[in-house]
């Protein structure tokens, strides 16, 4: 350059600028740093955090995660305000903290307000041992009674909505709670007296034809079935092989042990007969819940007569109960419900029956505007609900199924996904670890199935108390149990859209 210049002999000296003319402007989209995030959307974008291990509070870690993702039963806390302080007030208010700080990091917290909470509400679990650290406790045991306080106290028509906005009267039947409007099973019980026939006939009679019974003569005696309605907030998977607990019948599936919980005989009297007779009892699910729970009967009470106390001893049923990421209740549900589930079947079967013979004819499968409108928003609850009270608007009374629960997506057809799994681990009932498996809200590339299976191998969560490691679907369809690693206890199904 100083070249130049002395050349020239102090002249003017042309350049020649090489580039656009055009004004310089900083990038379209800034960069942000992890770092430079606040810590709440640290944790949007990060492993979800964990819960410290306070002391053999694994119980509580566990289900506490499971129900993270419940996003009903998030509003209705977060809705909630306590009317008055009290144990059990308490103990859903630092709930609903604990969440909230769990949303806000992604380091593991210490539930040190909700632990003391929970030892206030349930004294039992303030129990320690002989060294004085506190006593494992029984994660199907803090989730019922989670269960218990949340019925008594949410019960405002204000948090049912907040959970279920589109939810009306017809559907909720007589859940006046938001625990029964979410978890509530309206159950269905015939009982029918085993010497008679299923219309009430004494077995063996012979019926004949009414003009040739003598007039004034005793009809044949008649027990008609008892039917009667119970509200349950699980189901129970019998792995012992009956509902007496008796019965040598192998369970090898969860579908097996349900149907042998809900069916079994009672010792009941019969007011014919005058005496005590053997009854079938036979239970069906009447109305259906948006969360449906499962408990794995892995834990029972042994008597033992020959011991010096005669106290008896809890025991851990090791044997594996396969299970599979989408669970179908329609065997199990009643008459009824079975109707309105059979129409919203028959309706997609004949849509993708129709799919297929377009396919087949070359014809272009495009969607329309409405339809990629529906996929944007698939998971907004609301927009969804507001899809379906259109689309039913326009189906004929005769086709439109009736509501068979509150809160389930449109044209249910009684298939619920698995999203969370509370599994045990140890061979003392009293004792092991308690661990929680999370289905993830996404995936972090394609999809793929599980070999051999048409189960998708989508993305979780393991949360061993404080540390939280991904797996994959065909890790948590492998606790099955048989053996010493950790098994399923409680399953927690959503109705699948």
């Amino acid at each position: 350059f100083s070249a130049a210049l002395s050349k020239n002999k102090g002249g003017p000296l042309n350049l020649l600028l090489m580039g656009s003319a055009a004004e310089l402007t900083g990038p379209k989209t800034k960069t942000v740093f992890l770092e430079d995030l606040p810590p709440e959307e640290v944790a949007k974008v990060q492993e979800p955090s964990g819960l410290e291990n306070l002391g053999n509070t694994c119980y509580l870690n566990s289900v506490v995660q499971c129900l993270r993702v419940a996003p009903q039963f998030r509003k209705a806390l977060e809705s909630y305000t306590p009317a008055s302080t009290s144990a059990q007030t308490l103990f859903l208010s630092t709930l609903r903290d604990a969440y909230t700080q769990l949303d806000r990091t992604s380091e593991a917290i210490a539930p040190s307000a909700l632990v003391r909470s929970t030892k206030m509400a349930f004294p039992e679990f303030a129990r320690t041992g002989p060294n004085g650290a506190p006593m494992q406790q029984d994660a199907e045991e803090f989730f019922s009674g989670m269960l218990t306080i949340a019925s008594s106290e949410l019960k405002e028509d204000r948090l049912i909505k907040a959970a279920l906005p589109f939810t009306t009267p017809e559907e909720l039947g007589d859940a006046n709670n938001l625990v029964d409007a979410l978890f509530g099973l309206k159950m269905e019980e015939t009982l029918t007296c085993d010497e008679f026939d299923d219309k009430g006939a004494a077995a063996g009679s012979s019926g004949g034809d009414d003009s040739m019974q003598v007039e004034g003569e005793d009809k044949t005696p008649v027990e008609p079935p008892v039917k009667s309605f119970d509200l349950h907030r699980k189901l129970v998977c019998n792995i012992q092989g009956g509902s007496d607990g008796s019965a040598q019948t192998n369970v090898s599936h969860l579908a097996e042990g349900i149907g042998l919980s809900l069916n079994g005989t009672i010792e009941k009297r019969s007011e014919v007969l005058g005496r005590d007779a053997t009854w079938t009892r036979k239970q069906r699910i009447a109305r259906l819940p948006p969360i449906l729970a499962i408990q794995f009967g892995r834990f029972y009470w042994k008597a033992t007569p020959d011991s010096q106390d005669h106290s008896g001893v809890k025991c851990k049923v090791m044997k594996p109960v396969a299970f599979n990421s989408i669970f179908d209740v329609y065997e199990f549900c009643s008459d009824d419900v079975k109707k309105e589930l059979k129409k919203s079947r028959d309706k997609a079967l004949k849509e993708e029956e129709e799919r297929i013979q377009r396919k087949l004819k070359g014809e272009s499968e495009e969607k329309d505007d409405t339809n990629m409108e529906t996929e944007d928003v698939e998971d907004d609850e609301e927009a969804a609900a507001l899809k379906a009270a259109l689309a039913m608007s326009v189906q004929s009374n005769d086709d439109k199924p009736s509501p068979v629960g509150p809160g389930l997506p449109p044209d249910f057809q009684g298939h619920y996904e698995l999203f969370g799994v509370v599994t045990h681990k140890g061979r003392d009932a009293d004792g092991g670890h308690y661990m929680a498996w999370v289905k993830a809200s996404g995936n972090s590339g394609k999809v793929e199935k599980i070999a051999d299976t048409d189960e998708d191998n989508e993305d979780w969560f393991v949360f061993d108390d404080d540390e939280v490691s991904p797996c994959k679907t065909e890790d948590v369809l492998k606790l099955k149990g048989g053996g010493d690693w950790h098994m399923s206890y409680i399953n927690f199904y959503r109705a699948k859209k």
